[in-house]
């Protein structure tokens, strides 16, 4: 990963920190920026003159916040790296700093991925029924087709990303567009701060006419959250390796039944135990 094309606005929260007065100031970030924490630490205390502390708790999200213990350790603001903030109350004085990655991923090997899928977005168009399901019979297709029966009204392209991806979105849109695509950058609901973006949790920017969907992104944590929850066909451009890579329904069957299949192999259990933090 190639730290120098990274953003991380450390002159920006340096100039908060000097404002402010602050003495005492906690670095959050997830885990792939965790090697990078002790240099990011060094360069705001140079520059600002407050002491750094790491917060070395595994960050999942915007909400997984360690606020509680910052406050009892004194600290006065918290440098959140790597999410966007969402509409809850932190808690105490933080600055959510995207992370943005100056990635410049070719078109050229998703492309053949992205026109097998719009050829099954139009078939399933075309062979759509109309006819009421019961509900056992909608069970039993979500099970065998991640969804695949959710009725369609257009085939468009929907073009979406992790967070730090997104400022690449009306770039790709343009050239998705000019490559033959009809592309839609969908905008998702209040905890979405940006449009095209995808939480693990949220995937409310979906909608009945996108028929399939590229992501712009690393790993298959979302990309995995997005079919299940869509049931439509995706395929991943990674801005940092430039690879595509499909997310077939298959991989996702394959999960769906490791899933259903851990939950049956715990029903004959009695007690069960919760792990917290």
């Amino acid at each position: 990963m190639d730290l120098d094309r990274h953003d991380f606005q450390l002159e920006e929260l340096i100039e908060r920190i000097q404002k402010n007065d602050n003495r005492l100031v906690a670095l959050q970030v997830p885990e792939g920026l965790k090697m990078q924490a002790l240099e990011m630490m060094d360069e705001i205390e140079s520059g600002s003159g407050a002491k750094v502390v790491l917060a070395a708790d595994p960050c999942y999200g915007a909400c997984d916040l360690v606020h509680d213990k910052m406050k009892m350790m004194g600290v006065e603001l918290v440098a959140h790296m790597g999410h966007s903030q969402m509409n809850i109350d932190s808690g105490m004085p933080t600055q959510f700093i995207d992370v943005t990655y100056d990635g410049d991923p070719e078109l050229a090997p998703v492309i053949p991925m992205l026109n097998a899928h719009l050829d099954i977005a139009k078939k399933r168009m075309a062979e759509q029924s109309t006819d009421e399901l019961s509900e056992e019979e909608a069970q039993e297709r979500f099970m065998d087709a991640v969804g695949r029966m959710t009725p369609l009204k257009d085939t468009k392209l929907g073009l979406v990303g992790s967070i730090q991806h997104l400022h690449l979105l009306p770039e790709f849109h343009d050239r998705l567009e000019q490559a033959g695509f009809d592309v839609t950058i969908p905008m998702g609901g209040a905890r979405l701060t940006f449009p095209g973006q995808v939480l693990g949790c949220n995937y409310s920017g979906d909608d009945d006419t996108i028929g399939h969907y590229l992501f712009l992104g690393s790993g298959d944590f979302h990309p995995i959250g997005l079919v299940l929850h869509t049931g439509k066909p995706l395929a991943m451009l990674d801005p940092y390796s430039g690879d595509a890579i499909e997310m077939s329904f298959e991989r996702i069957e394959r999960i769906l039944r490791q899933r259903f299949g851990l939950i049956m192999s715990s029903m004959d259990a009695e007690k069960f135990g919760i792990l917290i933090g």
